[in-house]
């Protein structure tokens, strides 16, 4: 039982997540830090985070990246992980505390209604926080307006979510892919965010320094298969828990999913995400 205004505010605030913030999606945002990590530490490099760098972690969900950044940066360098859901923000502090890591700082703030500051950082990473936030630009130019001159802003975005497919062709697979991208409609967000950085990026004085595809075709045997498929089965469950689709709907897609599962041939293409490095001017 909610015992006091305080805890109906959090509350409503870990209802706003549209993806949710119970232990399944931890979970899961968990593994798909494990997919994506190797990638994800290749472009800290070319972005030149290293020992001593002082670094944002916008939007840093359970900290899953955050503890990565504090290892990297090491204890003459500074993580500033900045997170609106207070039960995520309690499981990074854990994650850096069992680490023994006292590089990081932490703030519970919403950045659609609040400001970093000016904070002279060298970097800010910030993963998958534009497609759902009401104000891509106001996130950009907070991000700007926290690092240095000649610091670096770095994304990772959709700019084509539809690009999630298999093959073959899955129907119900393909119309759950859509009835994802419109429940994030719905609150405000934009599934391919990614198609407006130049223009915002110009205005908010970024420069495009590197600009790359990711995405992956992977097979049933393959570990990143994994990470659609847990998206798939936590998301019919959220979509109900929304009143977006019925139970018949989400077992289809259920179904259909298993199908492709166990057929070794079946192929699965990514959601195609860009990953950005861009410096301020």
């Amino acid at each position: 039982m909610i015992q006091s205004g305080e805890s109906v505010v959090t509350a409503k605030k870990e209802a706003d997540y549209v993806l949710g913030t119970n232990d399944e999606e931890l979970d899961r945002l968990g593994l798909q830090h494990r997919v994506w990590r190797p990638t994800v530490l290749e472009c800290w490099r070319r972005a030149g985070i290293t020992f001593g760098s002082r670094v944002i972690d916008v939007g840093a969900g359970p900290g899953y990246a955050t503890v990565d950044l504090a290892e990297l940066v090491g204890p003459t360098g500074e993580v500033f992980a900045m997170e609106r859901s207070a039960r995520f923000l309690e499981f990074a502090k854990k994650a850096c505390a069992a680490r023994g890591l006292t590089n990081v700082r932490f703030r519970e703030a919403d950045l659609m209604k609040e400001s970093l500051g000016e904070l002279e950082y060298d970097a800010a990473w910030c993963r998958w926080v534009a497609s759902f936030v009401s104000s891509p630009e106001k996130l950009i130019d907070e991000i700007v307006g926290a690092l240095r001159l000649g610091g670096v802003a770095i994304f990772h975005e959709y700019i084509d979510y539809r690009t999630w497919r298999l093959a073959p062709r899955r129907p119900a697979v393909e119309s759950f892919v859509e009835e994802v991208m419109a429940s994030w409609r719905a609150t405000g967000g934009e599934p391919d965010a990614a198609l407006n950085f130049p223009m915002l990026f110009r205005a908010a004085g970024l420069r495009i320094v590197e600009a790359n595809p990711r995405v992956l075709t992977v097979s049933p045997r393959d570990y990143a298969w994994q990470w659609p498929a847990s998206f798939i089965e936590i998301n019919l469950v959220r979509l109900q828990e929304l009143g977006r689709v019925d139970a018949d709907w989400a077992e289809a897609v259920r179904r259909e999913f298993r199908e492709a599962e166990s057929d070794p041939m079946t192929l699965l293409n990514t959601p195609m995400f860009l990953e950005i490095i861009a410096r301020r001017e």
